[in-house]
């Protein structure tokens, strides 16, 4: 520790000095509605606190009737007046804090879904593919969820555990110190059989999660590699992983069970109403036998002394939710922490679609560099090929171009403008991509289609199906454009590509990327994709991820990437008869398996020169 010869004060140079330290998630997420949620905590508060004035209430009336004198009506109707107005407090009081909470809950869950949607909108596209889609649909949905419980559900019921005790065992000590703190005994072996039963219980939790993992991990290999596995005759292989999982998580689940089952049921035994009752009941005989109470003033214990344990019976589901609430804001945090694409203070537009890429270096983790020092021109209307051995970085600089990632060092340039200088909407009008992944939305075929022009005609949107040769397809659907997708109807893979170049059609970019489309399609469907790509590419510049190298003969320019540079570029013949790495995988692939468009012209293996003969029209 450094000294500090100003005097006493914080160090400057320690973490945190001359800043404030964020606040926790939780209570950050639940700004916005904080005001509303206090005032329903506090309605809470007095619903709890005027429960409890009946029972006390009673308790008096009881002293009242067993006097000694005969009960005075007049004395006895305030009492009942008190019991029926505290019981309508409470229930107008415990009303109006639940509407509230659910009602600051929905405007936060609301806010939240909005804020969530509007910053994963803004996220860089190879990140959020990165994520994938469960982390997202998981904040988006479940923790958002899991904080409504939180805030809606037992918030108030936590406020309502702990006030209505202290009232009455405040009301208790005032009757009889000595029974009084008989009725705290269970509460305090309650407390301590519980923090026994816990301990340990933050790393038992990991393991529990792991152990479910482990079990998730599992079930999907078995589902799907049970094919393989029984294809080879090794159908007992397919799920031995699958039952070791389970049975280590019952080994393990158990084993936790034996070591806490004891002080978990003695915790929840010792605060049971029957148990406590029972406990009050004896020591006040004994007490009222003994001349040192009376029996009305035994009443207000049976009556109040149960809740005083009250809450230990139930602070472990509440303590789960509260966790689960803490886990949720963390994750959501998180995601809205993740730093979004940044936007240029000075925005440019491109002049032209000349494409160029100068010293571009790129970096997923900031330390191994995927690319280093490409350079590459776009020219328009033309198609440039990548290829290279799986692992050289093909869809990686691909990627740059529609801005799924920006580089880390070097520029790439549309039109003369810096893609980071282009506003997203502007850079999203000039490239276009069509992927192998193909995603379709939950909506109708001509929302599907019309994703990159809301504003397109229905006669629009057909004439891009047709092109897309889908239109046949689309209208033997149930009812035709109007269908929706996604739930009982789906398309088969190369329908949802032939979509997706409808798609594509209709947004009419003038850059092109297209990630070997056709890798995973049949013959058939092949074919009508590459139909399709054909009148996609008329006019437009093409960067071409391909992995077939039959398919990208005829581009303008093939560019091979090895280890993310680039090593070889130029026309096809010309790569040839340089003997180089383009002729090597060349070599390799034909060995492999022969090309079937050197046996029957016009087959997909021409798909390049359909391409490239399409966008020269």
């Amino acid at each position: 520790m450094t000294s500090n010869p100003s005097g006493p004060g914080p160090d400057p140079a320690a973490p945190g000095a001359g800043t404030q330290a964020p606040p926790p998630p939780l209570r950050a997420l639940a700004a916005p509605v904080r005001g509303r949620l206090a005032l329903a905590v506090g309605l809470q508060a007095v619903a709890a606190l005027a429960g409890v004035v009946p029972f006390i209430a009673v308790s008096r009336i009881a002293d009242r009737l067993t006097g000694g004198s005969p009960a005075d009506g007049d004395a006895l109707w305030p009492l009942v007046t008190a019991a029926c107005a505290a019981g309508l407090l409470a229930l107008a009081c415990g009303t109006a804090a639940g509407a509230l909470a659910h009602v600051a809950d929905n405007d936060l869950q609301l806010a939240l879904r909005r804020r969530l949607a509007r910053h994963i909108g803004r996220l860089p596209l190879g990140r959020l593919t990165d994520r994938g889609t469960g982390e997202v649909k998981q904040a988006v949905r479940d923790d958002v969820s899991a904080l409504h419980t939180l805030f809606a559900h037992t918030l108030l019921d936590l406020v309502a555990l702990l006030t209505a005790p202290v009232l009455a065992l405040g009301y208790l000590l005032t009757v009889d110190w000595r029974l009084a703190l008989v009725a705290v005994l269970p509460l305090a072996a309650g407390v301590l059989l519980f923090r026994r039963a816990m301990s340990g219980a933050a790393a038992q939790m990991a393991e529990f999660g792991a152990a479910l993992g482990r079990i998730s991990s599992a079930a999907v290999e078995f589902a799907a590699g049970i094919a393989v596995f029984k294809s080879f005759g090794r159908g007992r292989k397919a799920h031995e992983r699958f039952v070791g999982a389970t049975e280590g998580f019952a080994d393990f689940f158990s084993g936790w069970v034996r070591a806490t089952l004891v002080s978990s049921t003695a915790a929840v035994l010792v605060v049971a109403p029957a148990v406590v009752l029972l406990l009050l009941t004896v020591v006040g005989a004994v007490l009222v036998t003994h001349d040192h109470m009376t029996g009305a003033e035994l009443v207000p214990f049976l009556l109040l002394g149960p809740a005083v344990a009250a809450p230990m019976g139930a602070v472990g589901p509440r303590v789960q939710q509260i966790r689960a609430g803490q886990a949720a804001a963390v994750r959501v945090t998180a995601l809205l922490d993740t730093p979004t694409v940044p936007e240029s203070t000075t925005p440019t537009l491109p002049e032209g679609h000349h494409v160029s890429m100068r010293g571009v270096s790129f970096s997923y983790d900031g330390r191994t560099d995927v690319l280093r020092g490409v350079d590459l021109d776009l020219t328009p209307g033309t198609v440039t090929a990548l290829v290279g051995p799986s692992g050289s970085g093909k869809s990686t600089l691909a990627s740059l171009l529609p801005r799924f990632h920006d580089v880390t060092k070097g520029s790439v340039t549309l039109g003369g403008a810096d893609l980071r200088d282009i506003p997203a909407t502007e850079l999203y009008r000039r490239v276009g991509f069509v992927l192998q992944d193909v995603r379709l939305l939950r909506a109708s075929v001509t929302d599907n289609i019309r994703l990159g022009r809301p504003d397109a005609t229905h006669e629009e949107v057909e004439r891009c199906a047709r092109a897309a040769r889908i239109h046949d397809r689309v209208m033997a659907l149930p009812d035709g454009y109007a269908t929706e997708l996604g739930g009982a109807v789906t398309l088969s893979g190369g329908e949802a590509q032939r979509l997706s170049i409808a798609r594509a059609l209709l947004a009419d970019a003038p850059v092109l990327v297209l990630d070997e489309a056709t890798a995973y399609a049949d013959p058939h469907s092949e074919a009508l994709i590459q139909d399709g790509l054909s009148a996609l590419a008329a006019g437009r510049t093409l960067l071409v991820i391909a992995h077939r190298l039959s398919t990208i003969r005829s581009a303008d320019r093939i560019v091979v990437l090895e280890d993310g540079h680039v090593t070889e570029q130029g026309r096809h013949d010309e790569l040839l008869a340089a003997q180089g790495r383009y002729a090597r995988l060349w070599e390799a692939q034909r060995s492999a398996r022969p090309d079937p468009a050197d046996a029957v012209p016009g087959t997909a293996g021409h798909a390049a020169d359909d391409i490239r003969e399409g966008s020269t029209r």
